[in-house]
């Protein structure tokens, strides 16, 4: 029983070095979801700088990105040109502003273009809670039924664009 005791603290500290070596080899970036292959879901919201009230049925009908941010995260404003980018070459980009201020939100988007066909304000984040939001920056690709297909943890640049997000949008579309 003694020399159980002798060696229990090495046996803790490979167990520990094992495990901590585990997470070490995890994409900190791939955080499932379990909203895949689920419908987008139901919610009614304002749209931001508009008198108007939005619900899921008026926002699903074609291939689309739903895309969360703040003025608040730093992410999102590195991404925010290349979403312009995007929306210029006819990708439909629907923004989901998240647990943000209206005026802040607006004067972001007047002084830095607005990539968005519209944005829904989730001030109280009850959307984001029920995507099982993060935080921000995170894009969802929703297709013409309205069910989501992939989430993205981060910024969308030129090559999540490229390498995971259009060949993606491009199957759903049905363009190659």
């Amino acid at each position: 029983m003694a020399r159980f005791k002798l060696f229990l603290p090495l046996g803790l500290f490979v167990a520990l070095a094992l495990l901590l070596a585990r997470g070490l080899q995890l994409d900190p970036k791939a955080l499932p979801s379990a909203l895949i292959d689920q419908p987008l879901p139901e919610f009614s919201l304002p749209v931001l700088g508009a008198e108007q009230i939005l619900s899921r049925s008026e926002v699903v009908g074609e291939v689309a990105l739903f895309n969360v941010w703040a003025t608040w995260c730093i992410s999102c404003r590195v991404e925010h040109p290349y979403l312009g980018h995007l929306a210029t070459q006819g990708v439909p980009i629907y923004g989901i502003n998240y647990k943000d201020d209206d005026a802040a939100a607006l004067q972001w988007l007047q002084q830095l273009g607005d990539p968005y066909r519209l944005s829904i304000v989730d001030a109280e984040g009850s959307l984001g809670l029920d995507l099982g939001v993060y935080g921000a920056p995170e894009t969802y690709v929703v297709d013409r039924s309205g069910v989501i297909r992939y989430r993205h943890v981060g910024v969308v640049d030129e090559r999540v664009w490229s390498e995971i997000l259009e060949p993606i949008v491009t199957r759903l579309r049905g363009d190659g």
